[in-house]
Protein backbone atom coordinates (compact mmCIF):
# COMPACT_ATOMS: atom_id res chain seq x y z
CA UNK A 1 0.00 0.00 0.00
CA UNK A 2 1.58 3.68 -0.76
CA UNK A 3 0.24 6.62 0.30
CA UNK A 4 -2.57 7.66 -2.19
CA UNK A 5 -3.99 4.33 -1.94
CA UNK A 6 -4.20 4.56 1.98
CA UNK A 7 -7.65 5.89 3.22
CA UNK A 8 -6.05 7.02 7.00
CA UNK A 9 -2.79 7.66 7.89
CA UNK A 10 -3.03 5.09 10.59
CA UNK A 11 -3.36 2.36 7.37
CA UNK A 12 0.44 3.34 6.18
CA UNK A 13 2.81 0.15 6.33
CA UNK A 14 5.77 1.23 7.53
CA UNK A 15 7.83 3.43 5.32
CA UNK A 16 11.65 3.31 3.90
CA UNK A 17 13.86 5.71 2.72
CA UNK A 18 13.24 6.58 -1.16
CA UNK A 19 16.86 7.03 -2.55
CA UNK A 20 19.05 6.39 0.14
CA UNK A 21 22.67 7.22 -0.39
CA UNK A 22 24.28 5.96 1.81
CA UNK A 23 23.92 2.48 4.52
CA UNK A 24 23.16 4.63 7.35
CA UNK A 25 20.61 6.26 5.70
CA UNK A 26 19.19 2.91 4.60
CA UNK A 27 18.58 1.92 8.01
CA UNK A 28 15.98 4.58 8.75
CA UNK A 29 12.09 3.90 9.10
CA UNK A 30 9.30 5.80 9.15
CA UNK A 31 5.62 5.97 11.45
CA UNK A 32 3.33 8.59 11.70
CA UNK A 33 0.95 9.39 14.78
CA UNK A 34 -2.06 7.15 13.46
CA UNK A 35 0.08 3.68 13.06
CA UNK A 36 3.18 3.90 16.04
CA UNK A 37 1.60 3.52 19.16
CA UNK A 38 -0.82 0.75 18.37
CA UNK A 39 1.79 -1.99 19.48
CA UNK A 40 0.21 -4.74 21.12
CA UNK A 41 2.59 -6.64 23.65
CA UNK A 42 1.14 -9.48 25.42
CA UNK A 43 0.04 -8.88 29.05
CA UNK A 44 1.87 -10.11 32.53
CA UNK A 45 0.34 -12.72 33.78
CA UNK A 46 -0.61 -13.46 37.32
CA UNK A 47 0.93 -16.35 38.32
CA UNK A 48 2.04 -18.55 41.47
CA UNK A 49 4.82 -20.46 41.15
CA UNK A 50 6.21 -23.42 43.71
CA UNK A 51 9.43 -23.83 45.02
CA UNK A 52 11.32 -26.89 43.93
CA UNK A 53 10.55 -30.03 45.67
CA UNK A 54 12.82 -31.59 47.97
CA UNK A 55 15.71 -33.66 46.84
CA UNK A 56 16.12 -31.48 43.49
CA UNK A 57 18.91 -29.25 43.35
CA UNK A 58 20.16 -25.89 41.04
CA UNK A 59 18.53 -22.76 39.71
CA UNK A 60 14.80 -22.38 38.97
CA UNK A 61 13.46 -19.71 37.26
CA UNK A 62 10.24 -18.18 37.61
CA UNK A 63 9.84 -17.80 33.81
CA UNK A 64 6.80 -16.80 32.10
CA UNK A 65 9.42 -15.82 28.82
CA UNK A 66 7.40 -17.51 26.54
CA UNK A 67 3.66 -15.93 27.84
CA UNK A 68 5.94 -12.85 27.27
CA UNK A 69 6.83 -13.25 24.02
CA UNK A 70 10.34 -12.18 25.10
CA UNK A 71 13.78 -13.97 23.98
CA UNK A 72 15.11 -14.17 27.86
CA UNK A 73 14.04 -15.41 30.78
CA UNK A 74 11.67 -12.91 32.81
CA UNK A 75 9.09 -13.25 35.37
CA UNK A 76 7.68 -9.95 34.43
CA UNK A 77 9.50 -7.86 31.31
CA UNK A 78 11.87 -5.91 34.08
CA UNK A 79 12.73 -8.76 36.51
CA UNK A 80 13.61 -12.54 37.28
CA UNK A 81 12.66 -14.65 40.15
CA UNK A 82 14.56 -18.01 41.06
CA UNK A 83 14.86 -20.55 44.07
CA UNK A 84 18.06 -21.71 44.04
CA UNK A 85 18.52 -25.20 46.28
CA UNK A 86 22.49 -26.38 47.22
CA UNK A 87 22.57 -30.42 48.73
CA UNK A 88 24.33 -30.22 52.21
CA UNK A 89 28.31 -29.16 51.73
CA UNK A 90 27.96 -28.29 48.31
CA UNK A 91 28.41 -24.79 46.34
CA UNK A 92 26.66 -22.84 43.79
CA UNK A 93 29.57 -21.62 41.59
CA UNK A 94 30.70 -19.67 39.53
CA UNK A 95 27.51 -17.70 40.30
CA UNK A 96 27.16 -14.90 38.13
CA UNK A 97 24.86 -11.81 38.63
CA UNK A 98 23.84 -10.69 35.22
CA UNK A 99 22.06 -7.42 36.51
CA UNK A 100 22.43 -4.03 38.15
CA UNK A 101 21.78 -6.29 42.10
CA UNK A 102 20.00 -9.08 43.17
CA UNK A 103 18.12 -9.78 46.50
CA UNK A 104 18.21 -12.96 48.01
CA UNK A 105 16.17 -14.13 51.05
CA UNK A 106 17.05 -17.47 53.01
CA UNK A 107 14.47 -19.57 53.07
CA UNK A 108 16.40 -22.66 54.82
CA UNK A 109 19.80 -24.00 55.74
CA UNK A 110 22.48 -21.34 56.18
CA UNK A 111 25.89 -21.24 54.40
CA UNK A 112 28.59 -18.97 53.15
CA UNK A 113 28.36 -16.20 50.63
CA UNK A 114 32.63 -16.07 49.03
CA UNK A 115 34.15 -15.20 46.24
CA UNK A 116 33.59 -11.79 44.01
CA UNK A 117 32.38 -9.80 47.60
CA UNK A 118 32.66 -9.52 51.14
CA UNK A 119 32.47 -12.87 52.49
CA UNK A 120 29.91 -13.59 55.67
CA UNK A 121 27.92 -16.33 56.67
CA UNK A 122 24.13 -16.06 56.18
CA UNK A 123 21.38 -18.34 57.81
CA UNK A 124 17.16 -18.70 57.82
CA UNK A 125 15.71 -15.58 57.52
CA UNK A 126 18.57 -13.39 56.04
CA UNK A 127 18.46 -11.06 53.38
CA UNK A 128 21.45 -9.74 51.18
CA UNK A 129 21.99 -8.00 48.37
CA UNK A 130 24.57 -8.63 45.40
CA UNK A 131 26.18 -5.96 43.05
CA UNK A 132 26.53 -7.47 39.56
CA UNK A 133 29.56 -9.15 39.12
CA UNK A 134 30.76 -12.76 38.28
CA UNK A 135 32.61 -15.56 40.33
CA UNK A 136 30.15 -15.13 43.31
CA UNK A 137 30.06 -18.55 45.18
CA UNK A 138 27.44 -19.84 47.65
CA UNK A 139 28.49 -22.03 50.36
CA UNK A 140 25.67 -24.80 51.97
CA UNK A 141 25.65 -25.77 55.23
CA UNK A 142 25.32 -29.13 56.73
CA UNK A 143 21.66 -29.23 56.25
CA UNK A 144 21.69 -27.37 52.56
CA UNK A 145 19.81 -24.26 51.48
CA UNK A 146 16.85 -22.75 49.43
CA UNK A 147 17.60 -19.49 48.92
CA UNK A 148 14.85 -17.31 46.64
CA UNK A 149 15.92 -14.42 44.46
CA UNK A 150 15.07 -11.68 41.94
CA UNK A 151 17.08 -9.51 39.94
CA UNK A 152 16.68 -7.41 37.02
CA UNK A 153 18.62 -9.40 34.54
CA UNK A 154 15.70 -8.58 31.92
CA UNK A 155 15.81 -5.23 32.16
CA UNK A 156 19.43 -5.43 31.27
CA UNK A 157 18.63 -8.16 28.55
CA UNK A 158 16.56 -5.84 26.79
CA UNK A 159 18.77 -3.44 26.03
CA UNK A 160 21.86 -5.60 25.70
CA UNK A 161 23.46 -4.24 28.43
CA UNK A 162 26.04 -5.35 30.70
CA UNK A 163 25.87 -4.05 34.56
CA UNK A 164 28.62 -1.63 36.11
CA UNK A 165 31.77 -3.21 37.55
CA UNK A 166 31.70 -3.86 40.56
CA UNK A 167 34.30 -0.36 41.62
CA UNK A 168 31.71 1.64 39.43
CA UNK A 169 28.42 -0.21 40.79
CA UNK A 170 25.63 2.41 42.50
CA UNK A 171 25.35 -0.33 45.59
CA UNK A 172 27.61 -2.95 47.52
CA UNK A 173 27.42 -6.37 48.95
CA UNK A 174 24.18 -5.44 52.00
CA UNK A 175 23.61 -8.10 54.31
CA UNK A 176 20.63 -8.08 56.59
CA UNK A 177 20.68 -10.04 59.42
CA UNK A 178 17.06 -12.04 60.34
CA UNK A 179 17.70 -11.09 64.36
CA UNK A 180 18.27 -6.97 62.88
CA UNK A 181 15.00 -7.83 60.66
CA UNK A 182 13.02 -9.09 63.93
CA UNK A 183 14.79 -6.06 66.15
CA UNK A 184 13.09 -3.52 63.05
CA UNK A 185 9.80 -4.96 62.86
CA UNK A 186 9.69 -4.53 66.47
CA UNK A 187 10.47 -0.85 66.39
CA UNK A 188 7.59 -0.75 63.38
CA UNK A 189 4.99 -2.34 65.59
CA UNK A 190 5.69 -0.05 68.68
CA UNK A 191 4.52 2.89 66.76
CA UNK A 192 1.35 4.21 65.24
CA UNK A 193 0.01 4.39 61.47
CA UNK A 194 -2.13 7.03 59.72
CA UNK A 195 -5.44 5.99 57.92
CA UNK A 196 -3.03 7.10 54.52
CA UNK A 197 -0.26 4.47 55.26
CA UNK A 198 -0.23 1.15 53.30
CA UNK A 199 -0.06 -1.16 56.50
CA UNK A 200 2.91 -1.87 58.06
CA UNK A 201 5.85 -2.69 56.16
CA UNK A 202 9.42 -2.71 56.38
CA UNK A 203 11.47 -1.34 53.62
CA UNK A 204 15.19 -2.20 52.61
CA UNK A 205 18.02 0.02 51.44
CA UNK A 206 21.71 0.88 51.79
CA UNK A 207 23.43 3.86 52.58
CA UNK A 208 24.31 4.78 49.20
CA UNK A 209 20.45 4.46 48.25
CA UNK A 210 19.13 6.02 51.25
CA UNK A 211 18.09 9.45 49.95
CA UNK A 212 15.88 7.21 47.31
CA UNK A 213 14.77 4.89 49.61
CA UNK A 214 15.29 1.83 47.26
CA UNK A 215 16.91 -1.21 47.19
CA UNK A 216 18.49 -0.85 43.64
CA UNK A 217 18.23 2.29 41.39
CA UNK A 218 15.05 0.09 39.65
CA UNK A 219 14.19 -2.57 42.50
CA UNK A 220 12.30 -1.58 45.49
CA UNK A 221 12.32 -4.31 48.72
CA UNK A 222 9.69 -4.28 51.16
CA UNK A 223 8.90 -6.79 53.99
CA UNK A 224 5.05 -6.74 54.58
CA UNK A 225 2.77 -7.97 57.70
CA UNK A 226 -0.72 -8.75 57.51
CA UNK A 227 -2.60 -9.05 60.82
CA UNK A 228 -5.09 -11.86 61.44
CA UNK A 229 -8.63 -11.43 60.14
CA UNK A 230 -7.64 -8.45 58.43
CA UNK A 231 -7.00 -7.67 54.79
CA UNK A 232 -4.66 -5.04 52.51
CA UNK A 233 -7.34 -2.08 51.20
CA UNK A 234 -7.74 -3.13 47.65
CA UNK A 235 -5.00 -0.75 45.60
CA UNK A 236 -3.00 -0.43 42.32
CA UNK A 237 0.28 0.73 41.14
CA UNK A 238 2.29 0.73 37.61
CA UNK A 239 5.25 -1.36 39.14
CA UNK A 240 5.01 -5.28 38.84
CA UNK A 241 5.51 -6.81 41.81
CA UNK A 242 7.13 -10.30 42.82
CA UNK A 243 5.91 -11.88 46.06
CA UNK A 244 7.28 -14.62 48.11
CA UNK A 245 4.86 -15.71 50.93
CA UNK A 246 6.85 -16.43 54.03
CA UNK A 247 4.69 -16.76 56.34
CA UNK A 248 0.50 -16.76 56.28
CA UNK A 249 -2.13 -19.77 57.22
CA UNK A 250 -5.48 -19.30 55.63
CA UNK A 251 -4.50 -15.87 53.33
CA UNK A 252 -5.12 -15.40 49.96
CA UNK A 253 -4.43 -12.32 47.47
CA UNK A 254 -6.75 -11.47 44.74
CA UNK A 255 -5.52 -9.76 41.89
CA UNK A 256 -7.54 -8.38 38.96
CA UNK A 257 -11.07 -10.47 40.61
CA UNK A 258 -8.79 -14.10 40.61
CA UNK A 259 -8.50 -15.44 43.91
CA UNK A 260 -4.57 -16.48 44.65
CA UNK A 261 -4.49 -19.02 47.62
CA UNK A 262 -1.46 -18.73 49.40
CA UNK A 263 1.08 -21.89 49.79
CA UNK A 264 4.20 -21.77 51.77
CA UNK A 265 6.79 -20.13 49.81
CA UNK A 266 5.22 -19.86 46.89
CA UNK A 267 5.83 -16.77 44.55
CA UNK A 268 3.16 -14.54 43.33
CA UNK A 269 3.29 -12.28 40.22
CA UNK A 270 1.01 -9.23 40.27
CA UNK A 271 1.10 -7.42 36.77
CA UNK A 272 1.25 -3.96 36.81
CA UNK A 273 -1.83 -1.98 36.75
CA UNK A 274 -3.56 -4.68 38.05
CA UNK A 275 -5.60 -4.01 41.11
CA UNK A 276 -5.01 -6.60 43.96
CA UNK A 277 -5.39 -7.07 47.51
CA UNK A 278 -4.41 -9.77 50.50
CA UNK A 279 -6.03 -11.03 52.72
CA UNK A 280 -5.73 -12.81 56.13
CA UNK A 281 -8.52 -15.04 57.68
CA UNK A 282 -6.17 -17.57 60.10
CA UNK A 283 -5.23 -16.89 63.39
CA UNK A 284 -1.30 -15.44 63.13
CA UNK A 285 0.21 -12.73 61.46
CA UNK A 286 1.11 -13.16 57.65
CA UNK A 287 4.84 -11.99 56.28
CA UNK A 288 5.37 -11.21 52.79
CA UNK A 289 8.18 -10.12 51.09
CA UNK A 290 7.70 -8.11 47.59
CA UNK A 291 9.99 -6.97 45.39
CA UNK A 292 8.99 -3.99 42.17
CA UNK A 293 11.03 -2.25 39.61
CA UNK A 294 9.13 0.61 41.73
CA UNK A 295 12.61 2.35 41.83
CA UNK A 296 12.33 2.68 37.75
CA UNK A 297 8.63 3.87 37.97
CA UNK A 298 9.52 6.63 41.40
CA UNK A 299 12.21 8.08 39.00
CA UNK A 300 10.10 8.26 36.20
CA UNK A 301 7.47 9.30 38.52
CA UNK A 302 4.93 7.08 36.84
CA UNK A 303 4.36 5.03 40.30
CA UNK A 304 0.43 5.94 40.46
CA UNK A 305 -0.44 4.42 44.03
CA UNK A 306 -3.81 4.19 44.76
CA UNK A 307 -6.10 2.70 46.89
CA UNK A 308 -8.81 1.33 45.14
CA UNK A 309 -11.10 0.77 48.53
CA UNK A 310 -12.21 3.14 50.84
CA UNK A 311 -10.54 2.70 54.92
CA UNK A 312 -12.99 0.25 56.59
Amino acid sequence: MNAAAAVDMADLPMQHPRAPASAAQARARFFNSGNAFNVKLPEVPARLFAPPPQGHHGVFDCDQSRALDCGFPATTPLMLARYVRIAARDALLPLDVRATGSVWYVISGSGRLAGAADGFAFGPGDVFLLPGASGYRIEAGAEGALLWTVGNEPQLAFERAQPAPVDEATIDVVHYPAAEIERQFELMFSCATRDETSGRALIFSSDRQAAARNLTPTLTLSFNTLEPHTHQRTHRHNSAAVTLVVQGEGCHSVVADAVCPWTPWATLVTPPGAPHSHHNAGPRGARFLIVQDGGLHYHARTMGFEFLEAIG
